[in-house]
């Protein structure tokens, strides 16, 4: 439930006297981190950075990949015409049903073909998605890798 009247409270790190716990000893106090909006914040620091013995960040770059999930696969191959194989459980027209259209669009729960003849865009939702085909190379960029490997044909 939401208080209105609840106001965060911010401690002090540190009474200021050396040799007691929180004064001195090299422990940080808040007027040590750059202050933001009046309010005082350690500094950024990205998850899995290494640390030196006194503590220090060792800046290192962030990897600019995508991850391996099925809609980021599909993202990468945008534009590309690809055969879909969805399955609808409890139907009673169908059970299963081939799309066939250009790849436009990949969410997290959905993609988005069109038929290059007609026009016609279609919504398929990835709960019902099996798997799909495509009739040319597919760009995939696996975790870790900048690009596409190099086969071995």
């Amino acid at each position: 439930m939401f208080n209105p009247n609840y106001q965060p409270v911010t401690y002090k790190i540190g009474s200021g006297q050396s040799g007691t716990y929180g004064g001195g000893g090299g422990y940080p106090t808040h007027t040590q981190y750059p202050s933001q909006g009046g309010m005082s914040y350690p500094p950024q620091v990205p998850s899995g950075s290494p640390m030196t013995t006194t503590g220090t960040v060792v800046p290192t770059s962030i990897p600019q990949f995508e991850q391996s999930y099925i809609e980021n696969i599909l993202r990468l191959n945008l534009g590309k015409v690809g055969t879909f194989y969805m399955t609808y459980e409890n139907n009673s027209e169908w059970n299963a049903k081939v799309f066939k259209g250009v790849l436009e669009a990949a969410g997290r729960d959905h993609i988005i073909i069109s038929d290059p003849t007609t026009g016609v865009r279609t919504i398929l939702l990835m709960v019902n998605f099996d798997y799909a085909t495509f009739d040319e190379p597919l760009a995939y960029q696996y975790p870790g890798t900048i690009g596409n490997p190099q086969s071995a044909r």
